[in-house]
Order: C-alpha cells, then sequence, then structure tokens
C-alpha cells in the first residue's frame, strides 16, 4: 500500500502544473457554458437526438484552436472525447427507448454501462498519468497464503460486478427462448430467468477465485468461516436466500402471481436473494417481504393455477320488492359490466333479513385480481343506476326518540290520546 500511495503523490506534482491547471479550468468553464446554454430557445430548435453533442463538439473545437495556437497539449483533448462519450450514451439512450421498455433502459444505463464507462475513463485518465501495468503488480497483501496484488483485486472486483450486475439480460434472454421453445407460462419463465443468473454468478465466484488463486483448502477455510458468521450475524439473510431458492424450484411464489398481503392484492415483481419484492396497485406502492415469511405465514394466492377470481358485492332493498326481481335485476346488470367475466356467470343471493332490508350479495368472476377494488365500483355504480331505473328502494336505518324526564320513576310514558 505504501507503493501505491507514493504513485498517487505523484500524480499530484503532474496536476500541479500550469498548463494542466488551465486545461481543467477551461473544461469546467465549457461545460457550465454549455448547461446553460442548452435551455436557451436557439438550441432547443435542434433535433433532440444531437442536442446532448452540442456541448463536447463545441468544447473540440475550442480545444483544436488552442491547440494550434500553441496554448494546449492533449489533456484537454483527451477530457472532450471522453465528454463525447458520455454524451454518446444519452443519445444510445434515446435509441435503446425503441426497442425496450424505459425500466430496462434505465437499469441498463445506470448499472451497466455508465459505470463501465466511468471505470474505462478512470483507468485512460490514470493511464496517461502513469502506468497501469506498473499499478497492477503493487502487492496489497496475502489472503491464505496467497499473495494478492492490486490487478488481482481489481479483477476480481470488477469481474464480481459484472457477475451480479451484467448476468441477468443474458438469463432473460435465455428464458425467452426458452419460454419460446417449451411454452411455459410467464410466471415461470421468470422463475428460470432468476435461477440461470443465480447458478451463473454461483459458477462465476467459484471460477474467479481459482483464477486469483485460492486452491480448494482456501475455499474450505472460507466456507468454514462463513459458516461460523452464519451462527453470529447472517443468520436470517443465508435463511432468506435458502428461503429464495426453495420458492423458485417449488413455484409456489413466483413473479407476476397475486398474493394477498394485508388484505389487499400484490403483484409478485422480483423474486431476490433476501427478499420479494411485490407491487401494490392502489397506491402504487412496493413493498419487500423477507422470503422466509412465506414460510412461517399463510398467504393467499389467486394465480396459484389461473388469474380468474370470485369477487362480491353487497347491497340491500326494501321489504315491499319481491326478492327474486332484485336477484334477477342484480345478475343482469353485473353481467352487462364490461370487466365481469360471463362464464362462470354472475350469481345473485339473499343472505338475510336485516332490521330495516334484505340484505343481497351479487357474486361475479374477474380475470385479473389486481383489478378487484375498480371493477367492484364499476359494479356498484351500475347496480345503483338500475335501482333507480326500476324504482328499487334501499333503505336506511331509521330511529325513533323519545323525550324522558328525571328521575325515571316521574317519567310518563308516550301515549295516544
Amino acid at each position: 500500500m505504501k507503493e501505491l500511495l507514493l504513485e498517487v503523490i505523484g500524480w499530484l506534482g503532474y496536476l500541479e502544473r500550469g498548463p494542466v491547471v488551465l486545461q481543467v479550468l477551461l473544461m469546467v468553464a465549457l461545460f457550465a457554458l454549455n448547461r446553460h446554454w442548452r435551455r436557451r430557445p436557439l438550441l432547443q430548435r435542434c433535433p433532440k437526438p444531437l442536442q446532448p453533442l452540442i456541448g463536447p463538439v463545441g468544447a473540440a473545437l475550442v480545444g483544436l484552436l488552442l491547440a494550434l495556437g500553441g496554448l494546449a497539449d492533449g489533456l484537454l483533448q483527451f477530457l472532450v472525447v471522453l465528454w463525447l462519450g458520455w454524451s454518446l450514451l444519452d443519445v444510445l439512450h434515446g435509441q435503446l427507448l425503441r426497442w425496450l421498455p424505459e425500466s430496462r433502459v434505465h437499469q441498463l444505463q445506470s448499472r451497466l454501462l455508465r459505470p463501465l464507462y466511468l471505470l474505462a475513463a478512470a483507468l485512460l485518465l490514470i493511464n496517461r498519468l502513469d502506468s497501469v501495468n506498473d499499478l497492477a503488480v503493487i502487492p496489497v497483501g496475502e489472503l491464505f497464503g496467497v499473495s494478492l496484488t492490486l490487478g488481482k483485486v481489481f479483477s476480481a472486483a470488477l469481474l464480481t460486478y459484472l457477475l451480479l450486475v451484467g448476468s441477468g439480460p443474458p438469463a432473460a434472454v435465455l428464458a425467452w427462448l426458452l419460454q419460446r421453445s417449451i411454452g411455459i407460462s410467464d410466471g415461470s419463465r421468470k422463475a428460470l430467468e432468476l435461477i440461470l443468473r443465480y447458478s451463473v454468478v454461483a459458477i462465476g465466484i467459484t471460477a474467479l477465485c481459482f483464477h486469483v488463486g485460492l486452491n480448494s483448502t482456501a475455499l474450505l477455510a472460507i466456507a468454514g468461516g462463513l459458516s461460523v458468521g452464519l451462527g453470529f450475524g447472517i443468520k436470517e439473510v443465508f435463511s432468506n436466500f435458502i428461503s429464495g431458492l426453495w420458492l423458485l424450484f417449488e413455484g409456489s411464489v413466483r413473479p407476476g402471481e397475486v398474493l394477498m398481503i394485508d388484505g389487499d392484492p400484490c403483484e409478485v415483481r422480483r423474486l431476490g436473494l433476501r427478499a420479494t419484492l411485490l407491487w401494490r396497485d392502489r397506491d402504487n406502492a412496493e413493498l419487500l417481504i423477507p422470503n422466509q415469511t412465506f414460510f412461517t405465514e399463510a398467504a393467499t394466492t389467486y394465480t396459484a393455477s389461473d388469474r380468474m377470481r370470485r369477487s362480491q358485492v353487497s347491497v340491500s332493498a326494501a321489504y315491499h320488492h319481491d326478492p327474486a326481481e332484485v336477484i334477477a335485476l342484480l345478475e343482469q346488470t353485473a353481467r352487462q359490466v364490461p370487466r365481469v367475466l360471463k362464464q362462470p356467470a354472475p350469481k345473485g343471493l339473499l343472505l338475510n333479513y336485516g332490521d330495516s332490508a334484505i340484505n343481497y350479495a351479487l357474486r361475479f368472476w374477474i380475470a385479473n385480481p389486481m383489478d378487484n377494488v375498480g371493477i367492484c365500483s364499476e359494479v356498484n355504480q351500475a347496480i345503483w343506476k338500475a335501482f333507480k331505473e326500476h324504482n328499487i328502494e334501499i333503505p336506511f336505518p331509521q330511529q325513533v326518540q323519545y323525550s324522558m324526564v328525571w328521575p325515571p320513576e316521574d317519567h310518563t310514558p308516550n301515549r295516544r290520546s
């Protein structure tokens, strides 16, 4: 580590040179000027895909003029090229939106493309100040008797990141191809995608350990250390991880299924290493539920075999209306609601005789459990309109109040004269 510190101190000497400071300040000024002028109406007339390129192209022209005048060396041109590459990622973002969903494009840019570009830019800048090959052989310590260099640690960290982040898209494509070939459901496809991704990550990390130089004895020692750690701090994390794998193989909780959580239908979006991500429609909220929760608590699913769900609304009608006519009207009304399934047919029921009304229930089937609240609202509105057209009264409770005097023995009951 002392050698690395000395190398970094050497870089500071290069950055303290007057021409270098001047070029860096000029680059910062050009970047700020670009941020200011991009809001001007004149530049807004430029085609949107080309707008990110205006700043770096203008900076390149300024750098060329300074180079011709002998006022700048290659650092300014180097920074302009990096800026141009970063702007091209913005152009690529717009092009990817034509073929991929916005969420997928954002994930690809923020987790893979932009971090890799920043890493490559940092390596190029370091190589301009020093030699990357010389830095790679700097020793940083030992692990289980294996000497570790800065290059090995960096490559191991980079490959681990690529395995965790970059294995997602290939696994998704392979799972999609298998779905097209053998005809599995969307939920099974997402589960297969996660299983493939976990398998690639596990095999890749094992191969990476051997690449760094760790032998089987070292791997056994690491496994032993992890087993000790399970008893002290990461038992819950490991339990959730194993629970997630078990849920995938068992198929009881898969992405795309709808579960009832605290009385609300929630769609399973992603089954992660530690927790399951669910989406709640009524408030667009995302819930993170630990995987082992599904082993210790009961959960109701509406998509284990299919997505059909029976729903119900309750309504009351006055006693002077014929129950047979009310039930027939309820069933007819439900059949006219577009999102209510015609088969199985809606069913009206007389539940009980209340204090001031007869209580009915209308049961019907819907195709998507996540639409239950909205469809119940449509059915209730249709019932209100149908009752109004057929003059069916929905009574409300009434109470009669009598005045009393105190003490009770002086009270005279109300009597008809």
